[in-house]
């Protein structure tokens, strides 16, 4: 069984129910083992947009990335997800972080995700769920990762 971990997250309509379809969806593909509290984030990248929900999920799945991928692409389509501009508003994003501990890179599919180190709205909800998971480029915990992030993006968990 592979272990994928997820950042899963949305800043349109009703951000919370589309974190929870999307986490159908993924169920549908493997079997979500773990998710982290939902988090608040305002948008990174492009920042004059509406704030994301974001949410680390393990998924254990028998497929490989690849296929991964590809199943994911088809979740956020089927979601109405839109790819119009990079950094853009959108319904759902999943994006793969880790899996297992490969390291992958075709022009398709980077893994570990190479922006997770310095996004602190990744890793603080990866850390609830993966704390000790040691990422396999820098040989670093997820922990020791979250206290070396400079960046200062305010993150906070949602209550609603």
């Amino acid at each position: 069984m592979n272990k994928a971990y997820l950042l899963i997250g949305s800043n349109i309509g009703d951000r919370k129910l589309y974190l929870l379809e999307a986490k159908h969806f993924l169920n549908a593909i493997g079997h979500v083992a773990k998710a982290s509290s939902i988090y608040e984030t305002a948008a990174w990248g492009k920042t004059n947009q509406a704030t994301f929900l974001n949410q680390a999920l393990l998924l254990e799945t028998v497929l490989e990335a690849t296929e991964l991928l590809n199943n994911i692409l088809g979740i956020e389509e089927k979601m109405g997800r839109k790819r119009l501009e990079q950094y853009g508003s959108r319904i759902i994003d999943i994006d793969i972080l880790l899996f297992n501990d490969d390291v992958i890179n075709t022009p398709t599919l980077t893994v570990p995700h190479p922006a997770m180190i310095n996004r602190s709205f990744t890793l603080i909800p990866l850390a609830e769920i993966a704390s000790n998971i040691v990422h396999p480029v820098y040989n670093k915990t997820i922990q020791i990762l979250l206290k070396e992030c400079t960046d200062m993006l305010n993150v906070e968990k949602f209550i609603g």
